[in-house]
């Protein structure tokens, strides 16, 4: 194992690049020396942890490091091009890119349980992550992008530390987690120093069940691009408005029923669009960006003209509590 398992009580907090620089050495030293000439899997979803877990990896060990790269269809437009492009094009990763839409859409349709859902999603990763690994020889160790807060929510009881306990019995492998002890802000110091691009180093908080929890109620393959073509605007128009990186998380969320609308002088029947947008420093507690009516005309008329089937769009001005941060 990692010789590095708790966080030294006099670490410090890793603020700058020279202080993330001599992390990434650190780390590089300590990589080589568990791993030495093994190999090494890693599940990269794309999110900021694993990312900056194959980045480290790939400096450390090179092609000795085999990504599997889950396309569940539950992804944000251009997610699964962008791993891609920075992992497999950019730092010649050996990357294992699985197209498993069809299975998890067909599994997940008529489910409208929440909790059933979330189910079916984790237990279908799992299933399909051990099929490529098995394709695999010679792997000896498993690389995750646990950090130090899954550690201590796990300590405390709060939620159960996501490690290698999905993974079936016969799948024995050594745990690499070179990012266990930093916390997020730090973690994102050190995908900055390694190079990853800014848009997947500061990338928000993502659940994951991906876009499966912001299409409420059984998911259809229509609603869930709706959903994704709306964040899509989403997104490109907080960016456009400086909102990038000022607003913690904000998303689109399409539900399960349809109201009257009207369109090129026709009546239609379609879904409403959801905006959520909302900061926190906690997750406990969260408030909500109030959004200038400049800015929510435009969104309106971005997504009632150029997504199919929205024709209303909705902003959410609930704080938690009482509401969650997702839907599901």
């Amino acid at each position: 194992m990692n010789p590095i398992l708790v966080r030294p009580a006099d670490m410090e907090r890793i603020t700058t690049a020279a202080l993330a620089e001599k992390y990434i050495e650190e780390q590089i030293s300590l990589l080589r020396e568990q791993i030495g000439d093994k190999k090494v899997l890693l599940a990269l979803s794309g999110g900021v942890d694993s990312s900056v877990v194959a980045a480290l990896l790939i400096k450390a060990v090179g092609r000795q490091l085999v990504c599997v790269h889950v396309n569940h269809g539950l992804l944000r437009k251009g997610e699964p091009e962008q791993v891609i492009k920075v992992f497999r094009d950019e730092m010649n990763a050996d990357l294992v890119y699985v197209d498993a839409v069809d299975r998890f859409l067909d599994k997940l349709a008529g489910v409208t349980d929440p909790e059933q859902k979330r189910k079916i999603i984790g237990k279908e990763f799992i299933d399909v992550f051990a099929e490529e690994a098995r394709k695999l020889d010679g792997i000896e160790f498993l690389a995750q992008g646990t950090i130090w807060p899954d550690i201590l929510e796990s300590e405390a009881g709060i939620k159960a530390h996501h490690n290698a306990g999905g993974l079936p019995e016969d799948m024995k492998f050594e745990l690499v987690e070179p990012v266990r002890i930093l916390f997020k802000d730090e973690v994102r110091m050190v995908g900055k120093a390694l190079g990853l691009p800014d848009n997947m180093v500061f990338r928000q908080p993502f659940p994951g069940p991906g876009l499966g929890v912001r299409c409420p109620g059984a998911i259809t393959r229509d609603r869930l691009e709706a959903v994704r073509e709306s964040d899509a605007i989403l997104r490109e128009e907080f960016a456009k408005n400086g909102l990038e990186g000022k607003v913690w998380q904000y998303f689109t969320v399409v539900p399960d029923f349809k109201s009257t609308g009207i369109k090129n002088g026709k009546r239609t029947f379609d879904w409403p669009c959801i905006i959520r947008a909302i900061n926190t420093t906690d997750v406990m507690e969260v408030t909500v960006e109030h959004l200038s009516n400049e800015l929510i005309d435009h969104l309106v008329k971005r997504i009632t003209t150029e997504v199919p089937g929205i024709n209303r769009v909705l902003f959410d001005y609930t704080p938690k509590p009482p509401a969650t941060v997702e839907y599901e």
